[in-house]
């Protein structure tokens, strides 16, 4: 490409895929947007004209840089006080749909680093497979099987309904009101024989530190919610879509700032994510205020 001498020109108007290449790679805001912001510098500091096709460059180099990243972020989350869910991304419900939801997200933390660079560059973002050996150091062949892989693993977890916004506004408006006035009845009609919680306070708020599976178990975790409910109250802030699901940020009576985001199947919740943890929901108050 011919040469710059302003180098947010070509890529500033990237930004936002890479960030999204980024978080879906790690699971973390603060990290995606520190791992594009180094590629920046590092874009600064290229002869950038000779670079054909900043937007291959670029991608290539955020990737790389998150590879680097998750080897360091396994051995954190091997030491991770509970259950680790990825930062919740809230939006209004008015943005495109999101297909990498948090369940996918959470079953791409099951994937190794190359398996999951092979899948998100490919089948989510269409890159091409060519690109795809070029950014991870293999040939087209083997980066198919990588990709090949990891869809087999995350097959279940990839969405298979579509969900109508009013219909999710509606669903979680319920689960809410149940959960939190202790109406068992309600709250049992709405909820998947299978259905599982995950909680993620980071060891810095209380929360369940495994998941808890079947409607039996998750019924008595709720029994005892309701009964800190209507001690301590909790307040409904918003409805939003969080990572692709359904769902509410709300205050807690412990002061804590929550998200909840309900994985619905087949009109029933099948899944509860729950974040409590701080750390991760700075973004999330600073967009509140």
């Amino acid at each position: 490409m011919e040469g710059d001498p302003n180098p947010a020109v070509a890529f500033d108007p990237l930004r936002p895929k890479l960030a999204r290449i980024a978080y879906r790679m790690l699971g973390s805001v603060a990290d995606a947007e520190d791992v594009v912001q180094d590629a920046f510098l590092r874009w600064m500091a290229t002869d950038r004209s000779a670079v054909r096709h900043p937007e291959s460059f670029l991608r290539r180099t955020v990737t790389r840089l998150c590879l680097d990243q998750l080897k360091a972020a396994r051995r954190h989350r091997e030491i991770y006080p509970g259950e680790w869910l990825p930062e919740p991304v809230v939006d209004s419900g008015d943005d495109e749909p999101d297909d990498v939801t948090l369940p996918l997200m959470m079953a791409l933390e099951r994937l190794s680093p190359l398996e999951r660079a092979a899948f998100i560059l490919h089948d989510v973002f269409g890159v091409a497979f060519e690109e795809v050996a070029e950014t991870l150091g293999r040939d087209a062949a083997a980066c198919r099987q990588l990709a090949a892989r990891a869809r087999s693993h995350v097959r279940a977890d990839r969405p298979r309904f579509d969900l109508p916004k009013e219909k999710g506004a509606e669903i979680v408006d319920a689960f809410f009101r149940a959960s939190r006035t202790g109406d068992t009845a309600a709250l049992s009609a709405m909820l998947a024989a299978d259905v599982s919680v995950h909680s993620d306070g980071g060891g810095k708020k209380r929360a369940a530190m495994r998941p808890i599976f079947g409607i039996e178990d998750v019924m008595k975790l709720h029994g005892g919610l309701a009964r800190l409910f209507a001690q301590k109250g909790s307040t409904f802030l918003r409805y939003a879509v969080i990572n692709g699901l359904p769902g509410f940020v709300s205050m807690e009576g412990d002061d804590t700032l929550q998200t909840t985001a309900l994985d619905i199947r087949d009109g029933k919740i099948a899944g509860i994510y729950i974040m409590r943890n701080p750390d991760k929901l700075r973004h999330v108050e600073r967009a509140l205020n």
